[in-house]
């Protein structure tokens, strides 16, 4: 039925943010970085420094240090598996598309692939900016601004 598929594909993404929160992909420093920034959600606590390193205007190479909540981990952690490979058009509509998922603003889960476990983070607006931040400080290093903030 509908409704187990709901619930199961609810379980999926749950279990989904838990593994990328206990073994976050992409932790640590890269050696020469590009673009760099760092994020910091004071409401929570969660902050992050993001490093990316572009090569023939795509991202070669993406690390993050820091510390933050399981959501915000998980959200950093899964960023930087899908901004693989993108150059900055795709970056940029790929930061649209999951904002627009994460505060409800219609998006549609089913077109972020993994991504698309943040779709009912828009219930918890305050969790909201957990799951953001790591978009945000994508956003200001691609810009050349040395940071960001969910306040």
């Amino acid at each position: 039925s509908a409704g187990a598929l709901r619930v199961s594909l609810s379980e999926l993404y749950q279990e989904l943010i838990l593994d990328h929160n206990r073994s976050p992909r992409n932790r640590g420093a890269l050696k020469a970085p590009t673009h760099s920034a760092t994020g910091h959600n004071p409401l929570c606590g969660d902050q992050l420094t993001l490093e990316l390193r572009l090569a023939d205007g795509k991202v070669a190479e993406v690390a993050f240090e820091g510390s933050g909540c399981a959501i915000s981990t998980a959200s950093v952690s899964l960023m930087t598996d899908a901004v693989k490979g993108l150059d900055e058009g795709e970056l940029e509509a790929l930061f649209t598309k999951f904002h627009a998922l994460a505060t409800g603003d219609g998006q549609s889960a089913g077109e972020l692939g993994k991504l698309g476990a943040f779709g009912g983070i828009r219930d918890y607006p305050t969790r909201v900016k957990c799951a953001t931040l790591a978009w945000h400080t994508l956003r200001a290093a691609l810009h050349g601004k040395q940071g960001a903030t969910t306040e």
